[in-house]
């Protein structure tokens, strides 16, 4: 499993499907179905995918964190 970062390839709105999807080691299509599958139900989703937008790193500024 990789570091829980934001690619900045492969991402369409955030980057947050595309990072869990590289964490978990699974498509990023898969986890974009799943999470488009999830806000059929009800609960916090697009808060939760805020939230992780705005907390999870990008790729450039982790490794910029890394070399530092």
């Amino acid at each position: 499993m990789s570091a829980l970062v934001r690619p900045t390839h492969g991402r369409m709105i955030g980057g947050v499907c595309a990072g869990l999807a590289r964490r978990f080691g699974t498509s990023t299509t898969t986890m974009r179905v799943i999470f488009l599958v999830s806000c059929l139900l009800p609960g916090p989703q697009f808060l939760v995918y805020i939230a992780l937008w705005i907390l999870l790193p990008s790729e450039e500024k982790a490794a910029a964190r890394a070399a530092w």
